[in-house]
């Protein structure tokens, strides 16, 4: 007798809707980036949360208490909900605004925090982090291990009152500007049969002795990506992250808080605002205008349906659960969707990318196309994204 079709998981958690209050909220950002602009302090840019860094708009949001949302009161948060940081962060995302430098310790560092750090760890740093005075980077990737976390040769070894740390990261965003970062190291000899068992998570202060830091510069020459190398740097016990041996868990605890939010597809959403003034401002020929409706049209419904996906995925994450298949779908999409702003950005408008221009459609196209070759890689290759998916649904 046949049991019909197997039932395959829900890829996506139930919609989510915001609250009522977060329309305040969000009236708030929106007029305070509008002063901001106004006087001229930053110009909107494409792939702010990389590119971005401006330590004084940081403790400016810190200062409002727009950092830190999900931190409790006592460590100097606001205790909100990770639904109150998606209005702030899409809103700050929206406008092209400088967010690189608190970015990684507020969306995932003090999550973390709070489900796997000490006392004395959350003491710490979550204040700081808070007030937009504490920079941290993410130490997963090495050289020559592509987004196989589990091929890690970062060794980590006993040592009287802690750890020493032996191996490379790269790139590391940064880091030549952060405190401090998490780095995943080997504490164990590495199983085949086990590939993910034997690491641990570690809390490197990057002033430490035995720490190098060294530029990866990007095709515009702009510095953000590092390497980082460990000489026999020590780590105390105090700061261990978490258990020992526990270092996948928690590494993969993090990362439905780095796949799945607004930034992986909001990178080029200042190209695709300018993209629309642009057209709105030529005189283009009745045909001409019936395909600019028809490209913007998919690029918008594409676009609503991934804030939709990735808000479900915040309010899961605001419900305690960790959403680990509906982020890595979001991320896989998301990213083919900004690439695809850049590609109806180039088609439909006549303006060259101009990295050289101070503001406008042709220095906001510069900055996507240029930083392009990084949206499908960073947090996760596309291609293992949907092996995650795949398994995720009994397909392989």
């Amino acid at each position: 007798m046949s049991l019909g079709p197997a039932r395959l998981p829900a890829l996506v958690p139930p919609p989510t809707e915001l609250p009522p209050e977060a329309a305040a909220l969000r009236a708030d950002v929106r007029a305070f980036l509008a002063e901001e602009r106004a006087a001229g302090l930053w110009r909107p840019r494409a792939d702010v949360w990389l590119s971005g860094w401006d330590e004084r708009f940081t403790r400016e949001l810190g200062r409002r208490g727009w950092l830190g949302i999900t931190i409790p009161q006592r460590y100097g948060g606001r205790g909100g909900s990770p639904l109150d940081r998606y209005v702030v962060t899409e809103e700050l995302l929206a406008a092209g605004a400088p967010v690189a430098a608190h970015w990684i310790a507020d969306r995932q560092i003090g999550p973390s925090l709070l489900r796997f750090g000490t006392e004395e760890q959350r003491a710490r740093y979550l204040p700081r982090i808070a007030a937009g005075e504490c920079y941290f980077g993410i130490g997963m990737s090495e050289p020559d291990s592509g987004s196989d976390l589990a091929s890690v040769r970062t060794r980590a070894v006993r040592v009287d009152g802690g750890w020493e740390l032996t191996g490379t990261k790269v790139w590391t965003s940064g880091a030549h500007h952060a405190h401090a970062f998490f780095a995943l190291a080997r504490t164990a000899p590495r199983d085949e049969k086990a590939r993910h068992a034997g690491l641990s998570q570690f809390i490197v202060e990057l002033d430490s002795p035995g720490v190098t830091i060294r530029p990866i510069l990007l095709l515009t020459g702009a510095h953000h990506f590092n390497e980082v190398v460990f000489d026999a740097v020590f780590v105390p016990d105090a700061l261990v992250l978490g258990e020992i041996g526990q270092g996948w868990h928690q590494v993969t605890s993090e990362l439905a808080f780095e796949r799945s939010g607004p930034e992986r597809f909001l990178s080029t959403f200042p190209l695709l605002v300018s993209l629309v003034a642009a057209l709105s401002a030529s005189s283009a020929s009745h045909q001409a205008e019936m395909l600019f409706r028809s490209e913007l049209g998919a690029l918008f419904s594409r676009l609503w349906t991934l804030r939709r996906m990735s808000l479900a995925v915040a309010g899961s994450l605001a419900s305690g659960q960790a959403p680990e298949l509906a982020a890595a779908l979001v991320k896989d999409v998301g990213t083919r969707f900004e690439n695809e702003v850049i590609d109806v950005a180039r088609r439909l408008v006549a303006i060259p990318p101009d990295p050289d221009a101070e503001d406008g459609f042709a220095r906001l196209l510069a900055d996507a196309v240029l930083h392009a070759p990084g949206f499908t890689l960073r947090g996760g290759t596309n291609e293992v994204l949907r092996g995650i998916v795949a398994r995720g649904l009994g397909l392989r």
